[in-house]
C-alpha cells in the first residue's frame, strides 16, 4: 500500500509539473499575441498619422495616395499617384517625420492631372 501512495504521489507530481508547464507556456503566448496587438494597433497609427499629414499638408494632393503600414517590417508604404515629383518627394518627407522609427518606402507615380 505504502508503494502505490509513493506511485500515487509522483505521478499527481508529474501531472502537477506537466499543468504548470502548459500555464506557463499559455502566458508566454498570451504575452507575445498581446504584443503582436500591440505592434499592430501602433501601426494602424502610424497609418493614420502618416494620412492625416499629407492631407493636412496644402502642397500635396493626397487625394489618390493610399498609406500602409506593415507592424512585423516597421514599414511605412505610400502607394498612388500626385501631379508632381516634387509632391511624391514631399509625401516622403512628410511620411518620414511623422514616421518615426518606421522605414518609409515610397512607391508614388507621378501623373500629371488631365485638365
Amino acid at each position: 500500500m505504502k508503494n502505490v501512495k509513493t506511485v500515487m504521489g509522483w505521478v499527481c507530481a508529474v501531472g502537477l509539473s506537466m499543468s504548470l508547464a502548459a500555464c506557463a507556456n499559455t502566458m508566454r503566448g498570451a504575452k507575445a499575441d498581446t504584443e503582436k496587438v500591440v505592434e499592430k494597433v501602433a501601426a494602424g497609427a502610424e497609418t493614420v498619422d502618416v494620412k492625416s499629414a499629407l492631407i493636412a499638408d496644402g502642397r500635396i494632393d493626397a487625394t489618390n495616395v493610399n498609406v500602409d503600414t506593415m507592424a512585423d517590417t516597421k514599414t511605412v508604404v505610400l502607394k498612388g499617384t500626385v501631379p508632381t515629383a516634387e509632391q511624391k518627394a514631399m509625401a516622403e518627407k512628410i511620411a518620414m517625420d511623422q514616421a518615426k522609427g518606421y522605414k518609409v518606402t515610397n512607391q508614388l507615380t507621378v501623373a500629371p492631372k488631365k485638365q
